[in-house]
C-alpha cells in the first residue's frame, strides 16, 4: 500500500478561509501532502480583520495532538497561532515525546490587519518551551523584532539579525522581508545546521491579497520537509510556491479587505 507524506498543522482557524489552519490545509495539499490539523483557537474574522478570538481549552488541544500522532503519525509539524501561555505549554508538552525532527514554527503574533494574536506572557514560554523542539522558525520583521528586542530598519541588516536570532532560538531561521517597502524583497534563510546564509530575492507583488502569506509559506515549507527535501531545497521550494500564489492571486477579488493568495495556482 502507498503512504502519504503527512503534515500536522497546529494553529487557529480563520472563518474567512485565507489564513490559519484553513490556509495551512490548502498549502499542504497543494504541495503534495496529507494535512491533519489541531485547532488552538477559533477566530471570528474576514478580509477586513479579526473581530474575536475564542481559545480552545489546553486539554482539547493536547487531545487532538495525541489523537493524530498516536494513530496517523506525521512527517512534519507546522505550528502557527498559539494565543496564550497555556496553549503553548499544551503543544510543547504534547509534542516533546514523539521525537519529530521536522517542526516548523511560524511565531504568529499580530494579524495582517494589526490585531494582536499573542498574549505577552506567551512569548517567553514559546522561547523556553517550544524553541528547543523546533527545526526552523519563520518570523516576519515585527515578530523578529519582538523576539530580539531590537529594531530592524533596513534589508541590508537582515542577514545579521537572522543569524543572531538563530543563536537565541537554537534553530534555523527564515526571516521574511514582506514588511519592507523596497521593490525587491529579500527573505533571508540562516541554516543553523550548516552555518550558511541564503537570500531569496523576489520582486514585490502589488496586491491587496496578502492575507495568510506567513501561514502559507510555513505550511509549504513543512510539506517539502515532510517529502524529504533538504532544508535549503525545502525553503527554496516554499519561497517559489508562495511567490506564485501571490502573483496568481493578485487577479482575484474576495471581500472588501485583504484577500487570500491563490493556494491552488498549479491546478486552476
Amino acid at each position: 500500500m502507498k503512504e502519504y507524506f503527512k503534515v500536522l498543522t497546529i494553529a487557529g482557524s480563520d472563518s474567512g478561509g485565507g489564513a490559519g489552519v484553513n490556509a495551512d490545509i490548502k498549502a499542504v495539499s497543494a504541495c503534495g501532502c496529507y494535512a491533519a490539523s489541531v485547532i488552538t483557537a477559533v477566530t471570528v474574522q474576514n478580509t477586513l480583520g479579526v473581530r474575536a478570538v475564542h481559545d480552545v481549552p489546553p486539554e482539547i488541544i493536547s487531545g487532538q495532538i495525541h489523537a493524530v500522532l498516536d494513530d496517523i503519525g506525521t512527517d512534519s509539524v507546522k505550528i502557527g497561532m498559539l494565543s496564550k501561555k497555556e496553549t503553548v505549554l499544551a503543544v510543547a508538552m504534547s509534542l516533546k515525546n514523539y521525537g519529530i525532527k521536522n517542526i516548523v514554527l511560524d511565531p504568529v503574533m499580530v494579524s495582517t490587519s494589526g490585531h494582536s494574536l499573542l498574549k505577552e506572557d506567551a512569548v517567553e514560554t514559546i522561547m523556553k518551551e517550544l524553541f528547543p523542539l523546533v527545526r526552523i522558525i519563520t518570523p516576519n520583521i515585527p515578530e523578529a523584532e519582538m523576539l530580539l528586542g531590537e529594531k530592524i530598519s533596513d534589508q541590508k541588516d537582515t542577514e545579521k539579525f537572522a543569524e543572531k536570532l538563530s543563536k537565541i532560538a537554537g534553530n534555523s531561521v527564515l526571516l521574511k522581508a514582506g514588511h519592507f517597502s523596497d521593490k525587491i524583497l529579500s527573505d533571508v534563510f540562516y541554516n543553523a545546521e550548516t552555518g550558511q546564509i541564503t537570500r531569496f530575492d523576489n520582486e514585490r507583488v502589488i496586491t491587496e491579497n496578502s492575507h495568510g502569506t506567513g501561514c502559507t509559506l510555513s505550511s509549504a515549507l513543512a510539506a517539502f520537509l515532510a517529502k524529504g527535501l533538504s532544508m535549503e531545497c525545502a525553503v527554496e521550494n516554499a519561497e517559489n510556491y508562495l511567490h506564485n500564489a501571490l502573483k496568481e492571486g493578485a487577479a482575484y477579488k474576495l471581500g472588501g479587505g485583504h484577500g487570500p493568495v491563490k493556494h491552488f495556482w498549479r491546478f486552476w
